[in-house]
């Protein structure tokens, strides 16, 4: 099996609902996150999938997250905008970009600091 590892950044702000605690303010994150892709072969060049491939199609992705208030997009209004939903947004909007005959998203995790993350992963 193997696995390709690309990261990326940004940063918005969100408040979280039905949480008491700081977090139920508005408030931002520098996110930090990790997207996994897998595959059992190679192709004809010896690669999983070209690293910029994954590169291009994840900015697109987070291009629609950076410096934005996650709460009006409209995903984040029927799901809190907490790292497990961000993880799981990326991933159901790379997933059909990367997926193909061999490679697979495995999973993506989205780190709100330097000690925390969530990850998801179908």
């Amino acid at each position: 099996m193997y696995e390709l590892k690309v990261v990326s950044r940004f940063a918005a702000a969100h408040n979280l609902r039905n949480f008491y605690g700081k977090c139920e303010d508005l408030h931002g994150h520098n996110w930090k996150v990790e997207v996994y892709v897998t595959a059992d072969r190679l192709d004809g060049a010896g690669l999983v999938l070209d690293f910029g491939a994954i590169k291009k199609h994840l900015n697109e992705v987070i291009e629609g997250l950076d410096h934005k208030y996650l709460n009006e997009l409209e995903f984040f209004k029927e799901n809190n905008p907490s790292s497990e939903n961000i993880a799981r947004y990326i991933f159901e909007r790379l997933a059909p970009q990367i997926n193909g005959d061999s490679a697979r998203l495995a999973k993506v995790s989205a780190w709100e600091s330097e000690t925390s993350c969530a990850t998801y992963s179908p």
